[in-house]
């Protein structure tokens, strides 16, 4: 039997689910859907379904240390500059200056939970 996946998403848990809800409610500009109070909640990205869930009291053991984990949720956006002021309007600045790669530029910040952003602006090349 060969694996065949359908589709897939990133799905973050947390004990404080309507936290990050409003969070990325706000930061995405968009309402979670199928949202289920307190239990689950989808936002659509173009090319990834993020899920944000609340975990049975009886598994919050599983998800404790989440610090500093290897974990980034990178989103491509078209100005860096503007992300990060609005990222800073609800309260979470960035904590860091703006990176350069070759690949483009980016900078690091967190949600409410601690999960680490990555905002990245491609390089725009000019024709030649």
């Amino acid at each position: 039997m060969d694996f065949q996946c359908q589709s897939a998403l990133v799905t973050l848990a947390t004990p404080s689910l309507e936290t990050l809800v409003q969070f990325y409610r706000q930061l995405l500009a968009q309402a979670p859907h199928p949202y289920i109070p307190n239990v689950y909640a989808e936002f659509q990205l173009p090319g990834l379904r993020l899920g944000i869930f609340k975990p049975k009291e009886s598994h919050f053991s599983e998800f404790v240390n989440t610090y500093n984990s290897c974990f980034s949720l990178c989103l491509e956006v078209n100005d860096l500059e503007a992300t990060i002021s609005h990222l800073s309007a609800l309260g979470y600045p960035p904590a860091g200056d703006i990176l350069t790669a070759s690949h483009g530029r980016e900078i690091y910040a967190y949600d409410p939970v601690g999960n680490r952003l990555i905002l990245h602006e491609s390089v725009k090349f000019s024709p030649i």
